[in-house]
């Protein structure tokens, strides 16, 4: 049977819980890289976030932001990307896949606005292309939150804050014959600083059946989220200068959507004398409708430019592996094998509209796309100080597409094979080295495949690659010379052989050139006690494309510096609390970098006070600061009315909300 050692070494973490990897403990030994770790619930807990997609900032580089509606999926920036709605990130939540392929808003899109914060049970997370199991989307990185299967206590919380915030949670488990019944409920409504009223209102249920019998392991997990927004999009900066809008309002007040998604799923792990074997399935429903105007009155001065992106789909995946110990001339052999499968039907549809009724239809999909991913990984430890890990990843696409334009139907396959390989030098005074490559891959929409002319213009199109392929390079080392204190440094450099992007504000799919990244990352966690945490991580990338272009280089929107720092206090009587900085940098907003971003700084905070043992009231307090920064940038050619037909060349923007604060009453039962 695999010790704990070995199952970790070989990348199995147990059922719906977290191995201790994290940058709290020492992850020497077990780390296969200077980039991974695991965030624990108790920093989890710790966090004051706005929305709940904003607990993945927890993972050094990485930032979240929201440049539309709460409802929308959030908008991710790392290693030099801006990764759009989770184009290059690769997230997963209880072991379910959130980022959707093919999606009517733009590939990978991973909203995680049906998360439920108290009940994740931590956050592991992967960066770069060098983890077997890890496959589309992961090229700039994998997290994964895990849920828990029983609560200690019962949780009823109570929240309200100004701009119309409010939120209800009670979630508790019990006995339930030989296992344990867990259940949660989530009513939240907001309003936010915005003219027009967002009017958010989201409801998340979760019930889980679990069981634990030793050696076996198992849940059945069903999940229901919906929600319903009106949205303040971007808004151009010369409208703001003029007059025409304020800096909190919006150019049309009819955006918005709704959303919902429903799901079922179930987790088995098995221990034997041949090793362990973890199997899990799961379906989800989803639908999304989408009403957005970035141009305004560009494409049609009479009815505005509004349009509607529809998704609805059936998505379904199986996902199984073993890992197992081998003794092979000497040297123990730590061996892992899976296979995953996955298969959506999609229904895409992107209309024309104005306030919310359509005018007419630029194209209307039925997808049937289908995957099967195979890898294998081993870890041996050669030399005291000194050990590898080798892997290979094939994956195999299938694509079906069945447009309301016959001329953009079709087939398309694809496959792609990737290696992975770290060496691990050391340790010495608590320090290990690493060096690591591997590739992988992000998948294009099924429609690219397929399209043949634009569904706007009628020009020809040439279809674009399925699977387009990333390399990565990676060396750095992890510490804890220091009592107390957990460090890492990594240099990296990753380079894709095509950043081709589907367009689904355009209904197209648009190429770009070859790109490099390259950059440096540095975190680090100290806990000198038992009552003072402080976490700190810095990155700087340079993003490029490759190639020579009179157009420039620069890829828009690339992030180049980010910092975070956090510090938090419990364990010294009744009082407790947290602070967080958060340093966004510049971005680049055209290739010749003759327009880009200003930085912003942000400082949330929570003070917190314990009633008794099961009472607590806490104070949180977000943009502390009242920075009048801007959430998100962009530029490009819109049209307000009045302006030449052509339109105007500007920078847009989405700002980031005003200083605001929440009270919450928690009790335990």
């Amino acid at each position: 049977m695999l010790s704990a050692p070995a199952i970790e070494a070989a990348g199995v973490p147990t059922l719906n819980e977290v191995v201790v990897k994290g940058k709290s403990n020492n992850l020497i030994g077990s780390a296969n890289s200077a980039n991974e770790g695991t965030v624990l619930k108790q920093q989890l807990d710790q966090r004051v976030v706005y929305r709940p997609g904003e607990l993945l900032e927890t993972v050094p580089g990485l930032i979240v932001s929201q440049h539309s509606g709460e409802g929308k999926a959030n908008q991710y920036f790392a290693r030099g990307f801006n990764l759009d709605h989770g184009t290059d990130l690769r997230i997963s939540v209880d072991g379910m896949l959130v980022n959707q392929r093919t999606h009517g808003h733009g590939q990978g899109y991973a909203d995680l606005n049906f998360l439920i914060p108290e009940l994740a049970s931590g956050l592991q997370y992967q960066k770069g292309p060098y983890y077997a199991d890890q496959g589309d989307f992961s090229s700039a990185g994998a997290v994964s939150i895990g849920y828990v299967d029983k609560l200690p206590v019962g949780i009823a919380n109570y929240t309200v804050g100004n701009q119309g915030y409010m939120r209800g949670l009670v979630a508790k488990s019990k006995d339930f014959g030989p296992g344990t019944l867990l259940f949660a409920g989530e009513l939240l409504t907001k309003d936010g600083p915005w003219v027009t009223a967002e009017n958010y209102k989201k409801f998340n249920t979760v019930l889980r059946y679990s069981q634990n019998t030793g050696n076996t392991r198992f849940n059945i997990t069903a999940m229901g989220y919906g929600a319903n927004w009106n949205s303040t999009d971007q808004i151009p900066e010369r409208g703001v200068a003029s007059g025409f809008v304020p800096r909190l309002g919006a150019i049309d007040p009819s955006d918005g959507g709704e959303s919902h998604r429903f799901s079922l799923s179930s987790a088995l792990q098995h221990a034997s004398d041949y090793g362990i074997t973890k199997a899990n399935l799961y379906m989800v429903h989803s639908n999304l409708a989408l009403f957005s105007n970035f141009t305004y009155f560009l494409d049609d001065p009479v009815n505005g430019d509004q349009f509607s992106q529809l998704d609805k789909r059936f998505q379904s995946a199986f996902n199984v592996s073993h890992a197992w110990v081998n003794n092979i001339a000497g040297f123990a052999v730590e061996n892992t094998v899976g296979v995953q499968f996955q298969n959506d039907f999609i229904d895409n549809g992107l209309l024309s509209t104005k306030q919310r009724q359509t005018l007419s239809t630029t194209r209307r999909d039925h997808i049937v796309e289908n995957s099967v991913g195979l890898y294998y990984q081993n870890s041996v430890q050669w030399l005291e100080k000194f050990r590898s890990v080798t892997g290979v990843r094939s994956d195999y696409y299938w694509f079906d597409v069945k447009s309301n334009n016959s001329v953009n139907s079709g087939q398309q396959y694809d496959s792609m094979t990737n290696p992975k390989l770290s060496f691990i030098f050391g340790p010495w005074a608590k320090t290990e080295f690493y060096i690591n490559y591997g590739s992988s891959f992000h998948s294009n929409d099924a429609r690219g495949t397929t399209t043949t002319i634009d569904p706007r213009s009628g020009d020809p199109l040439k279809p674009v690659t399925p699977l387009v392929r990333s390399t990565g390079y990676e060396t750095g080392f992890r510490t804890a010379i220091l009592p107390g204190l957990q460090g890492s440094v990594a240099f990296f450099r990753l380079d894709m052989d095509s950043e081709l992007l589907f367009v689904g504000d355009a209904g197209t799919t648009e190429p770009s050139r070859p790109s490099k990244r390259e950059g440096v990352e540095v975190s680090a966690f100290y806990m000198p006690n038992n009552w003072l945490t402080v976490d700190v991580d810095y990155a700087l990338a340079k993003a490029r494309f490759t190639g020579s272009d009179p157009a420039g280089n620069y890829i828009p929107g690339a992030i180049q510096g980010v910092g975070k720092a956090a510090i938090a206090i419990d364990n010294i009587g009744p009082l407790f609390g947290s602070m967080q900085f958060r340093y966004f940098g510049k971005r680049p907003l055209t290739e010749d970098n003759s327009v880009h971003s200003d930085n912003t700084m942000t400082l949330n905070g929570q003070i917190g006070f314990k009633i008794d043992k099961k009472v607590r009231v806490i104070l949180q307090g977000f943009n502390l600061l009242n920075t009048h920064g801007h959430a998100i940038d962009y530029f490009y050619t819109s049209r307000l009315p009045g302006e030449p037909a052509a339109g105007v060349d500007d920078k847009h923007f989405h700002p980031m909300e005003t200083r605001s604060f929440r009270v919450s009453l928690i009790a335990n039962f």
